[in-house]
């Protein structure tokens, strides 16, 4: 029999993870708020729509979710319209969203308390990676639910990992979040000053990324920031809001993150300047407006 799936969520990650599902031979029901872009999905891939997260879920055996943040994963799940109401016992709600471990584990209570199981499963890799079907999961939650899910999971994903219980998967996109930030940081005061010292891109580049400052950064963004060029890839807005997720969660478990609370006030100049919605990457421009 067919698995079936209800996917929430029809972003620039959700659709064309939802799409390679489909593709695959999962029976998908897409759900999205402005229904304009579910209705898009069908077209492309012959898949189905719902009028309601609950409807999307009522026969599914597996409902993903991949939306903005807290919120708005609270509000497609909770309620008469949420998926909660529509899921039948024994099946799985995995959360793509890069949310907070509170909310995972709170989803992961309320999964347990009504019959159905639960993974948090964030994603990394950008809109590349989920066209490519070559993201990375980071997965919370039991080993054995995850083995039932995996093969599903690793159409969208080139790496599935399991990190611990419940919340496992937002902790470590945290760490991931906060790595590339520090990383992102370092590349653009690099390029920043090879542009002001009159060094040539091509030769630079070809030099340091061969060696331990090379990063993936710096092999797809070196170009474009050089030149700079931000309209694309993972806006501003939601790495603020991602490492917001970090520092909050820092205060709670001790952490020290003083290079990411920095990063995080120039990524808040880098919005001044208009760029919410420019790629991480726009640091860069940051430097080259205060030079």
């Amino acid at each position: 029999m067919t698995t079936k799936v209800a996917f929430i969520g029809m972003g620039v990650m959700g659709y064309p993870m939802a799409g390679h599902l489909q593709r695959a031979g999962y029976d998908v029901c897409v759900y999205n708020r402005t229904a304009s872009k579910a209705e898009a999905w069908c077209d492309e891939y012959a898949g189905r729509a719902a009028s309601t997260p609950a409807i999307a879920a009522e026969d599914a055996d597996v409902v993903m979710l991949c939306v903005g943040n807290d919120d708005d994963v609270r509000s497609v799940v909770y309620g008469d319209d949420g998926v909660l109401a529509g899921m039948r016992q024994g099946a799985v709600l995995i959360d793509h969203t890069t949310a907070s471990a509170e909310l995972a584990r709170e989803l992961g209570a309320a999964c347990q308390e009504q019959g159905f199981e639960f993974l948090d499963a964030p994603v990394s890799g950008g809109e590349a990676g989920a066209v490519n079907a070559k993201l990375t999961m980071m997965v919370g939650g039991e080993e054995k639910v995850l083995s039932k899910v995996q093969p599903m999971l690793e159409v969208m994903a080139h790496h599935v990992g399991l990190q611990g219980p419940v919340g496992s998967g937002q902790l470590a996109k945290m760490v991931n979040q906060v790595c590339i930030a520090g990383v992102l940081a370092g590349l653009s005061e690099g390029l920043a000053f090879g542009k002001k010292a009159g060094l040539d891109p091509e030769a630079l580049v070809a030099a340091i990324s061969k060696g331990s400052a090379g990063s993936w950064q710096m092999e797809n963004r070196s170009h474009t920031m050089w030149n700079g060029e931000y309209d694309f890839g993972f806006a501003v807005d939601w790495m603020r809001k991602d490492l917001n997720i970090a520092m909050t969660e820092a205060q709670k478990n001790g952490a020290s993150l003083p290079v990411t609370a920095l990063i995080d006030q120039l990524y808040a100049e880098v919005q001044a300047l208009g760029g919410n919605r420019w790629d991480t990457s726009s640091l860069m421009q940051r430097l080259v407006k205060l030079h």
